[in-house]
Formats: structure tokens, sequence, C-alpha cells
């Protein structure tokens, strides 16, 4: 147990902080203001905005498009899926592998496979989060169908549609984005593969990247409330 501490420590860190960005980014006041939680009050205009038009055509192909990304990473988490488990089955071959690298990475087979196992657990969830995504998506597009027509629009029928599509569609992004969101730490992950002390600087690295997507990237700032324009930007200038 001694000789392993440096690698419980790093995969306890990389829980810790994986669990820490989630929760800051969902359930705190922090990250209502995120990129994510910017675009859930765009989800709630586009149904409002579909509410006040009878023709729906378009509004039901970027839907499918929406369900079409989400079951091309389903799929993707699959073929990851089979590429850890592929990895499990080959632990001798991967360790005689690295034992002739000029730096002695060869772990013992047994951790060798509880890393395997890890990346195996990573995919399975980011599997069952794409899909129970698609899954939501396909609800969504029913409530968009079943939506009442535009001169019923100002009804409390109406209004309570709109109400229950717009949460409905927001728990499906947020279900794709633990989905990917699981796909970046598998990313960091890997890092274990090499050293623990790597697994430290991988996870890291991954924590800052999509924290600067979420709260500091050219995205956040377009989807601002109050969009700074040229125009803005000129008149201060003078």
């Amino acid at each position: 147990m001694s000789r392993h501490w440096v690698d419980i420590t790093a995969v306890g860190f990389f829980i810790v902080e994986w669990l820490v960005y989630a929760l800051t980014l969902e359930h705190s006041a922090y990250g209502r203001d995120s990129l994510s939680a910017r675009m859930n009050r765009y989800r709630e205009v586009w149904v409002r905005r579909l509410l006040d038009r009878d023709a729906r055509m378009v509004d039901m192909q970027i839907m499918a498009s929406l369900q079409n990304g989400t079951a091309f990473f389903a799929s993707t988490s699959l073929i990851a899926l089979g590429g850890a488990l592929a990895l499990l089955h080959a632990t001798n071959d991967a360790i005689a592998i690295l034992s002739k690298l000029p730096v002695d990475l060869s772990p013992t087979p047994a951790l060798w496979e509880l890393k395997c196992v890890g990346l195996v657990l990573i995919c399975v969830y980011a599997f069952f989060k794409f899909a129970w995504s698609y899954r939501l998506f396909n609800y969504v597009a029913i409530l968009f169908g079943g939506m009442p027509p535009a001169s019923m629009r100002d009804t409390a029928e109406a209004e309570a549609h709109v109400i229950r599509t717009t949460r409905l569609f927001e728990s499906a992004g947020r279900h794709f984005n633990r989905g990917q969101r699981a796909f970046f730490f598998a990313l960091g992950y890997l890092g274990w593969f090499v050293s623990p002390w790597v697994l430290f600087v991988t996870t890291a690295a991954v924590v800052i990247v999509t924290w600067r997507r979420q709260f500091a990237s050219s995205a956040w700032e377009a989807m601002a409330p109050e969009v700074v324009t040229g125009e803005d930007v000129r008149k201060r200038g003078r």
C-alpha cells in the first residue's frame, strides 16, 4: 500500500477535481453565469418563439441535428469503451512494451488492470449520459410537436407547455454536457498510464481548459446578456 500512495493520491485528486468542477458548474451561484447557463436562457427563448409561429419545420430540423450529434457521441463512447476493454485484455503486451522504454514506466499487472477498469468506467458513464440525453432530446421533439398553435400563445396551457418543454430541454443539454465532460476528463485520466505525477498535471490542465471555455472564452463573451459590438468599442474610443 505504501508504495502506491502517489497513485492513490493522484486518483483522489482526479476524482475530487471532477466532482468539485461539476458541482460548481451546476449547483453554485458562480456556475449560473457559465456558458452552459447562458445557453439555457436561449433554450427558453427558442421555445417561446416557437410558440409564436405555426410553421415549425425548421425547428424540427434543428432538433434532428441535435439528436444526431448526441447519437454520434453515444456511438463514440461505445467505441472508446471497446478500446478500453481491449487495453485491459492486452495487459501483458502493454507491460512488455513499457518495460522496453528508456524510462521504466511499467506498472504491476494488477495496477495496469486497475487503470484500465477506471477508464472503462468513465466510458460507461459517458455512454449512459449521451444515451439518456438522446432520449431526452426525443422527448423534447415530441413536446415540440405537441406545442399549442400560435393562436393559443396567451393561454395558461401554452405557458405551462413552454415551461415544461424548456425544463426538459435544459435537462437534455445538462446530461449531454456531463457526457462531454467525461470525455474531457478521460483525456486527463490517460496521464495515469504514464505516471501518477503526470495525472496531476493532466487533470489540472483539463480543469483549466474546461473552466476557460465556460467562463473566459470568446463564446462566453458572445453570449453575454449585453454584447459589446464594434460600434460600442468605437464610441468608447472617442
